[in-house]
């Protein structure tokens, strides 16, 4: 054991008691009784014809199993009935029951144990007093009833009424502690999912941004690499191509510039979703975060520009088919079904471009009851895979599958048989 374990050891409450003020307290009672019960052993050794020595020393052991009232209180009070005929033990008798009632011993025996000390102070007063007293038989009853009463009954209720205080106080105490325990076991769920909350915002801004960037700056790729080629042959055409170049940065600027100012202007949906995660439920996180993400795809693009979108991609060089099955879009969806259909069309082209240059692609688009479903398929490549020299992040189909499962909707991509690549998706439009 350290030295310190030694110091702790010897701070610590000595025996059954839970303080050392405790202790202290019952030992200083108990030279009382003692005292007390030493001195009305005197007067006891001369009427039982004992020597005063031992009649001393009689009282003081009576008094002094006071000390032992909390560790064995049903003991004390059994001594102060035990020694009521030789009158002595005030103090260890109601110190005694006070102890014994405010103790978590059964009631019953509690009750059992009063109405003994009552029976026993009462023939004892009774005996005295009529022995010592002429008066009337009446007057000498109700006495020792009062004596018996006044002796008893008070320092039982007293005690009852602490021990029921005690025990309330310390179901408080044990409420208090599980509701600070619980407080800090929500406080830390409650950060988890404010930190989920932002991850998620991040990776959707994180795929916004990939989405916004790569697809034009993927067409300015390929038309440099177009002026490159032809700049000296055909000057006109390089001239045209240059300028293509020149709208499609100027329209990334421009996207980005919306996307920055939606960052800036309207932080309220990221704000929400940490409120919720701070004070609700995963699923209230769960029923926000959509919302959030809807929030952010007011504003951006929708099916009607779908056209325009194709439209730049052959631009670019790209020979592209459009086919489209049933009524609807145009604005007819929600703005992140909407988007999202438009986001997975642009990023498979923006693929087209990057590994099947040359290839023939055909876009579908299908308006069905209750969701809306599109597919980009391309055929073999007729030209060098690297042949612009577009690096690929491998982010844009696991762009596009968050993207498309987060609004419940199915998405599949792979290869096809005549050695071109797929990409499919449907959407829920409720």
């Amino acid at each position: 054991m350290t030295g310190t374990g030694e110091e702790q050891g010897r701070a610590g409450p000595p025996l059954w008691w839970a303080r050392r003020r405790d202790a202290v307290g019952d030992a200083a009672l108990g030279a009382v009784s003692a005292a007390e019960c030493a001195w009305e052993g005197i007067r006891f050794s001369e009427e039982a014809g004992i020597p005063v020595a031992a009649g001393v020393l009689f009282g003081v052991v009576v008094g002094a199993t006071l000390v032992l009232r909390r560790r064995w209180p049903i003991a004390v009070v059994l001594v102060g009935i035990a020694v009521a005929p030789a009158e002595m033990g005030f103090l260890l008798s109601v110190a005694g029951m006070y102890t014994l009632a405010s103790s978590e011993v059964p009631r019953r025996i509690i009750a059992a144990l009063a109405s003994m000390s009552l029976v026993a102070t009462f023939v004892v007063m009774y005996v005295k007093t009529r022995g010592d007293v002429e008066a009337d038989p009446t007057l000498v009853l109700a006495l020792s009833v009062f004596v018996a009463v006044a002796l008893t009954v008070p320092p039982m209720l007293l005690g009852l009424y602490i021990g029921a205080r005690r025990r309330l106080m310390e179901s408080l105490q044990e409420r208090a502690d599980s509701l600070e325990r619980e407080l800090s076991l929500l406080a830390d769920r409650a950060e988890e999912r404010a930190e989920w909350a932002r991850t998620e915002e991040r990776t959707r801004i994180a795929r916004e941004m990939h989405d916004v960037v790569a697809h034009r700056v993927s067409l300015m790729v390929v038309h440099a690499a177009a002026v490159e080629a032809v700049a000296v042959k055909d000057p006109a055409r390089a001239a045209k191509n240059a300028a293509l170049v020149g709208d499609m940065g100027r329209q990334a600027l421009t996207e980005l510039r919306e996307m920055l100012g939606v960052l800036r202007a309207a932080p309220k949906p990221v704000a929400a979703v940490a409120a919720v995660a701070a004070n609700g439920s995963v699923e209230a996180v769960v029923r926000v975060v959509p919302a959030a993400v809807a929030a952010g795809a007011e504003d951006g693009p929708s099916l009607a520009e779908l056209e325009a979108l194709v439209g730049q991609s052959r631009a670019a060089g790209m020979a592209v088919e459009v086919v489209v099955h049933g009524a609807g879009g145009g604005g007819g969806y929600a703005a992140e079904v909407e988007q999202t259909a438009y986001r997975v069309v642009q990023e498979a082209l923006t693929n087209c471009h990057k590994h099947a240059p040359g290839a023939r692609v055909v876009v579908r688009l299908a308006h069905r009851e209750g969701e809306v479903a599109m597919q980009v398929e391309n055929g073999p490549s007729e030209g060098p895979v690297a042949g612009v020299g577009l690096p690929s992040g491998g982010n844009g189909l696991v762009g596009m599958r968050e993207r498309v499962l987060g609004l419940g909707g199915v998405f599949v991509s792979g290869p096809t048989d005549a050695g071109g690549f797929r990409v499919s998706a449907v959407l829920p439009v409720r």
